[in-house]
């Protein structure tokens, strides 16, 4: 199978991110795509994050009725912080008859070659980059494994849906629907 791994800390899982999943699935015509939430990301070590479970909780809830969109806990049973390659590296030897194809955002591109393994991710995965508003990404210039998803800019952060719940400004629209009110308070509770 081909799967695509969409990494994250997923803190909330917002609208933007399963339409990213879609567009990824289809333009990178994959089998399923694996929504791997992170306990911790190695880049956000100063992000205050809900409890591992409940974001997965979460997102589990959001993919319950989407088809090939799957929320996974894979990283939980690694060390701490998660890094990429190893995730991969993991995964290529727990599941090997699939292909695994990496998701990241164009400002994970951008800084690539602070990751971890950056070298030998390139050397061995295929890899989506989905731009954001003012990457700059040229894609004649990218490496052969690497692509440029197609997708409408999508102008929604999980930064902002926390910052918006501490304002007490409404998050409708920007969480699904199923979540929003437990998005709510989660993060009042986290804040207060």
């Amino acid at each position: 199978m081909r799967i695509g791994i969409y990494g994250g800390t997923f803190n909330p899982i917002h609208n933007g991110h399963v339409a990213l999943a879609e567009a990824f699935l289809k333009q990178a015509k994959l089998d399923e795509v694996w929504f791997v939430v992170s306990p911790q990301n190695p880049f956000k070590i100063n992000v205050k994050l809900l409890d591992d479970h409940l974001r997965l909780k979460m997102v589990q809830e959001v993919l319950k009725d989407k088809h090939r969109l799957i929320a996974s806990d894979y990283e939980f049973h690694l060390p701490k912080p998660s890094y990429t390659w190893d995730t991969l590296q993991s995964l290529s030897k727990d599941f090997p008859r699939h292909q695994f194809t990496l998701l990241i955002g164009g400002d994970n591109w951008k800084a690539f070659d602070k990751w971890y393994h950056y070298e030998d991710i390139l050397a061995n995965y295929q890899i989506a980059v989905y731009p954001r508003i003012g990457d700059g990404i040229e894609e004649n210039v990218l490496p052969k494994n690497v692509r440029l998803l197609k997708t409408e800019l999508i102008n929604i952060s999980s930064t902002e849906i926390r910052n918006r719940v501490k304002a007490n400004e409404p998050i409708t629209g920007m969480v699904p629907a199923v979540i929003e009110k437990q998005v709510r308070e989660a993060y009042k509770a986290l804040s207060g």
